[in-house]
């Protein structure tokens, strides 16, 4: 086979391989982002006729007192706040302490990654269980060390704290299982960018006489800049996609006390057969996520 034949085959051949790859993109991810966009125009109960309604459901969402929409993205947006400056900051400490090669530095790794691979419902079980105010290893170890009664006059209960049940506390309490969760996943990824930090760069600082915290701030963390983003991006756009551990925690006995868009999608699509409006919140979550996704990147790529 000649060369020019070779050069004709080789696009051939790449699109070949990129196909199914490509279907399954198209299938999976942007046909159903397509048909919630179309959806979302729509009265539909899923099934019988639609009817169109233009962007009255989009209207609707933001202003409907039924579905305080704007107040579920609030607490996600405070959920992510929270992953961002207190899971991210304990994440890259566990990595650059971590990092430096420690004793018993594999066993660490496997203890912090390991809430990552338990089933969300199965965190979410457990940690009712520390949050129940009768037994709950939570408020037990309140009563022991003599704090209960403070908590309980800030929080208004009158016979025990009620984590699930007070709204001043509720979202703090659905944050702390998920900072539990995950943050070995973000510390995972940064002592993965840790790891590859080269060690001529380290010993070039030490040499010039600058601290190890020196050398973490100067040399280390700017080289995991990418992944430290990549961290941020997942942080957020994660925090504005809960779902499930909120579902768990909240369940029906304190229901809308903790909500948050995929709840009130929930709701729309599966309770109350308005795939319509469900289509509208699905359509503004990936709005969000790109739209956060993009000023995350420009902000790092600003820095840089």
């Amino acid at each position: 086979m000649n060369k020019k034949a070779e050069n004709l085959l080789k696009p051939l051949n790449i699109t070949a391989f990129l196909l199914p790859a490509l279907i399954l993109f198209i299938g999976i991810l942007i046909a159903p982002i397509i048909m919630s966009l179309y959806y979302s125009f729509f009265d539909w109960k899923g099934f019988g006729n639609k009817t169109f309604v233009g962007f009255s459901n989009y209207i609707e969402l933001f202003k409907s007192k039924d579905i305080n929409f704007l107040e579920a993205l609030k607490n996600s947006l405070l959920l992510a706040a929270l992953s961002v400056f207190i899971q991210l900051p304990i994440s890259l400490g566990f990595a650059l302490a971590l990092g430096k090669g420690i004793k018993g530095e594999r066993l660490f790794l496997s203890v912090y990654f390991a809430p990552v691979l338990i089933s969300t419902v199965v965190i979410g079980q457990l940690w009712l269980k520390i949050y129940n105010p009768d037994y709950g290893l939570l408020n037990v170890f309140l009563r022991k060390i003599g704090m209960e009664e403070q908590i309980m006059r800030w929080t208004g209960d009158v016979k025990d704290v009620l984590w699930l049940g007070n709204k001043k506390i509720a979202l703090g309490a659905v944050f702390a299982p998920t900072l539990w969760q995950y943050v070995g996943y973000h510390m995972l990824l940064m002592y993965a960018g840790v790891k590859g930090v080269p060690l001529e760069l380290r010993e070039a600082a030490m040499l010039d006489g600058a601290t190890p915290g020196q050398v973490n701030r100067y040399i280390v963390i700017p080289y995991i800049k990418n992944i430290i983003k990549i961290c941020v991006i997942f942080a957020v756009t994660g925090s504005l996609k809960t779902f499930d551990l909120v579902y768990v925690l909240m369940g029906n006995s304190h229901q809308h006390l903790v909500e948050v868009p995929n709840t009130w999608l929930f709701q729309m699509l599966y309770l109350s057969n308005r795939y319509g409006m469900g289509s509208t919140i699905a359509v503004m979550l990936i709005i969000l996520c790109f739209a956060f996704s993009l000023i995350i990147s420009a902000v790092f790529k600003k820095e840089d």
